[in-house]
C-alpha cells in the first residue's frame, strides 16, 4: 500500500525511492536475478511517471459519466457551469457557447440589467430549457467588484440610462468604458458605438467647482442620432475583442467569398469527401498541440462559421511551414481527407497564413472608423481576434 501511494505522488514527493532497497533486496534474497529485480522496480518507477492508480481511474470514469449525463439532458446547465469555471481546460468560451447553441440552447449577450458576475440561466415561458445569459466575468478586463456593485444597485430596480448606472453603482469611467465596448448596454437603448460615445461623455464622479457653481452639467448627454452604425463585421470583431466570442456571427463568414475563390470547403463539408481526396479548408486557429509522445506530429483545430476541422501536420510539413503552423491566427490548409473509425482529419501538405485577411473585417482601425482599439494600444497593433490555445 505504501508503494502504491508513492507511485501516485512520485513526481511531487519523490518517496518511491524509499521502497527500492526493500523490494529489490528482498527479490534478490528470494533468488531473483539482481538485474531482473532492478528492472522490475524501474518499470514501476516509469509507470509512476504517467500511470494512475485504479481508484483515480474509477473516480475519473464516474466524473465523465455524470458530465455526459448532464450535457445530454441539461446542456444549458452544463455550458453555464463550464463558463463559470473559466479559465480551464481545452476549450475556450467561444467553443463552449457554439456547442451549446448547436444543442438548442439560447445564449444571450451580457447586459447591465440582466447579467450577474457569473453566467446565469433565465426562464423561458413554456420552454423546458433555460436561456443562458453570459455573465460580466466574460468581459475582458471587467472586475468582479464592479459587477457586485451593479448587482447590489440593481436590487432597487433596473437602470434607465448610463448616467443612472454610473451614479447608483458608483462605477469609475474605466468600468463604463468596458461595458460600452462589450455592447453590454443594450437594455439602456444604446448600441455599441452609442454606448462608447456616452461612456466617454459621462459626467465625472466629482464635478469641477467652477462648473458646479455655475450649475453646468459636464455630461455630453445622449449620443447624436446621426451617429453611423457599425458594419456587421465590425460588430463581430468588437465582440471577439471584448468577450472573446460573438453571438452575432463568425469572422470567417465575412471571408467566405475569398475562401471559395481559393477552392476552400466549409468545415462541415470536407468530411463528406472520399477518403484520400485532396481538399482545402480555411478557418481561425483554436488549438495547437504538439505532444512529446507524438514524434513531432502537430495537431491543429481550426474553426469557421459551420464548425471545426481537425488538421494533422506531419514533422516534415511542419518544418516547411513552421512560422505559419506556430503563429498564424487564421490558415488555409490543403491536404488529403483521412477517415478512420468515424473520425475525419485533414492530413496537411500545404499551409497558407491568412491572418492578414482578418484585417479586412475592420476597414480602418483609426479613430473615427467606429472601431474602438484595445485600451492603451495603438490601432495598428490591435489583434483582430484573441490568441489560440497552444499546447507544445
Amino acid at each position: 500500500n505504501g508503494l502504491r501511494r508513492a507511485m501516485a505522488t512520485f513526481r511531487h514527493n519523490g518517496t518511491i525511492g524509499n521502497f527500492e532497497d526493500k523490494m529489490v533486496g528482498r527479490m534478490i534474497a528470494r533468488g531473483y536475478d539482481p538485474d531482473f529485480a532492478r528492472n522490475c522496480f524501474n518499470q514501476i518507477k516509469g509507470f509512476g511517471e504517467y500511470g494512475f492508480p485504479e481508484s483515480h481511474a474509477c473516480a475519473f470514469a464516474h466524473l465523465v459519466y455524470v458530465s455526459a449525463w448532464v450535457k445530454w439532458l441539461y446542456p444549458d446547465v452544463f455550458a453555464a457551469c463550464l463558463l463559470n469555471s473559466q479559465p480551464m481546460g481545452f476549450y475556450a468560451p467561444a467553443q463552449i457557447v457554439r456547442d451549446a447553441r448547436e444543442h438548442g440552447v439560447e445564449v444571450r449577450h451580457p447586459d447591465v440589467n440582466a447579467s450577474d458576475w457569473d453566467a446565469t440561466l433565465e426562464r423561458r415561458p413554456r420552454r423546458r430549457r433555460h436561456a443562458l445569459r453570459l455573465g460580466m466575468r466574460s468581459i475582458d478586463g471587467f472586475k468582479s467588484v464592479w459587477a457586485e456593485a451593479i448587482m447590489r444597485a440593481r436590487e432597487a430596480g433596473p437602470f434607465a440610462d448610463l448616467d443612472g448606472l454610473r451614479r447608483r453603482a458608483a462605477l469609475p469611467p474605466s468600468a463604463l468604458d468596458r461595458l460600452a465596448e462589450a455592447d453590454a448596454c443594450g437594455s439602456l437603448d444604446l448600441t455599441r458605438r452609442q454606448g462608447v460615445w456616452a461612456a466617454k461623455g459621462a459626467a465625472p464622479a466629482s464635478s469641477a467647482p467652477l462648473f458646479e457653481a455655475m450649475g453646468l452639467n459636464e455630461a455630453d448627454g445622449r449620443p447624436p442620432a446621426a451617429l453611423p452604425v457599425l458594419a456587421p463585421s465590425e460588430e463581430v470583431v468588437g465582440d471577439y475583442q471584448t468577450i472573446r466570442l460573438s453571438l452575432k456571427g463568425h469572422p470567417v463568414a465575412f471571408l467566405r467569398e475569398q475562401l471559395a475563390q481559393k477552392g476552400a470547403l466549409a468545415a462541415r463539408d470536407y468530411p463528406a469527401r472520399p477518403n484520400g481526396r485532396t481538399v482545402a479548408v480555411g478557418g481561425v486557429v483554436l488549438v495547437r498541440q504538439r505532444p512529446g509522445t507524438a514524434k513531432g506530429v502537430c495537431f491543429m483545430t481550426i474553426e469557421d462559421e459551420t464548425g471545426v476541422a481537425n488538421l494533422v501536420i506531419w514533422p516534415d510539413v511542419f518544418e516547411r511551414f513552421r512560422p505559419v503552423a506556430m503563429g498564424a491566427r487564421m490558415v488555409l490548409a490543403r491536404g488529403k481527407v483521412q477517415t478512420a473509425e468515424g473520425v475525419t482529419h485533414l492530413v496537411v501538405d500545404h499551409l497558407e497564413d491568412w491572418t492578414p485577411m482578418l484585417g479586412h473585417l475592420v476597414p480602418d482601425n483609426a479613430p473615427g472608423s467606429g472601431h474602438a482599439p484595445a485600451r492603451g494600444r495603438h490601432p495598428r497593433d490591435v489583434r483582430v481576434l484573441p490568441g489560440s490555445r497552444d499546447f507544445h
